[in-house]
């Protein structure tokens, strides 16, 4: 098995989005803002090349939403994930498997794209199976009004027409999963059945954290996004998950933190904390 670092583009959110109920004041001091209240975000994948499966976890916003859709997100850099997975020597037909958290379009937007002549669309990876789990897809495709706009149809449908994807049967909380060979976490309070890899990689254990930990400005318990749909349930999910973490000195790769590549943890008299920050390339190659 070997792991890839697949940066898909940089975008920003609004920092009290981002943080939720805790003040400015001291979410800033992780995460400053600019003049618009706008905070760094990344987007960044993780592809794993384990025998013949070339597996992708995540895709980013992609390419085919309007330039006013994307004005709202402040785009910045120059990453894009094809020339990613072009600098480890890989194009998307060789991706065989794409394993998406949720379906949040910064999570999944990437996985498909305009057709040639742009009158419709089609999956990015043409050769690949798109993993998600038939309660998670039953929620995205009949939204709620609160995340009706992160759920978009254009990045679902597609893969559902093309015959492509395809339902990870859960049966508990967490367990492992032959096709990808890797265990997954089931969490709940950012939306309904987000999926988090645990991957064991040589002799560490890496943890895909997603949007259960977006950044590591949000190790702090009360640190929760205002985009969770069930934030108390998100404190009951995160504190046992962080605890375990810094027992078991997992390896955190941080989806959508723009500065901080992979963390582990520490319990301190104030909980568990942010403890060291790594180079994915230095730990993992």
């Amino acid at each position: 098995m070997k792991l890839y670092s697949i940066e898909t583009g940089n975008f920003k959110l609004d920092g009290g989005a981002m943080f939720g109920v805790v003040p400015k004041t001291l979410w800033s001091r992780t995460n400053p803002a600019d003049n618009n209240n706008m905070i760094d975000i990344a987007a960044t994948s993780l592809l794993i090349e384990d025998g013949d499966k070339l597996i992708l976890i995540d895709t980013g916003l992609g390419n085919k939403q309007s330039e006013k859709f994307f004005k709202y997100y402040y785009r910045w850099g120059n990453h894009s994930l094809d020339k990613s997975l072009k600098q480890h020597g890989f194009h998307q037909d060789d991706i065989t498997d794409v394993f998406m958290t949720h379906l949040h379009f910064d999570h999944c937007g990437g996985s498909v794209q305009w057709n040639k002549d742009r009158t419709g669309y089609q999956p990015a990876f043409k050769n690949a199976k798109f993993w998600t789990n038939q309660e998670h897809w039953d929620w995205a495709t009949n939204p709620n009004d609160r995340e009706k706009a992160s759920f978009l149809k254009e990045n679902l449908l597609p893969m559902q027409e093309s015959g492509q994807l395809f339902f990870l049967e859960r049966q508990n909380q967490r367990e492992f999963y032959k096709e990808l060979n890797f265990e997954v976490l089931f969490v709940d309070g950012h939306t309904d059945k987000q999926m988090i890899p645990v991957i064991k990689y040589k002799d560490k254990t890496l943890v895909f954290a997603a949007d259960l930990l977006p950044t590591a400005g949000h190790v702090p318990l009360p640190f929760v996004m205002g985009y969770d749909t069930r934030p108390l349930l998100t404190l009951k999910e995160k504190k046992a998950f962080l605890n375990e973490a810094a027992d078991k000195n997992y390896y955190l790769f941080l989806e959508h933190d723009a500065h901080n590549e992979i963390i582990n943890l520490k319990h301190t008299e104030k909980g568990v904390r942010h403890n060291q920050t790594f180079n994915f390339n230095e730990l993992f190659n």
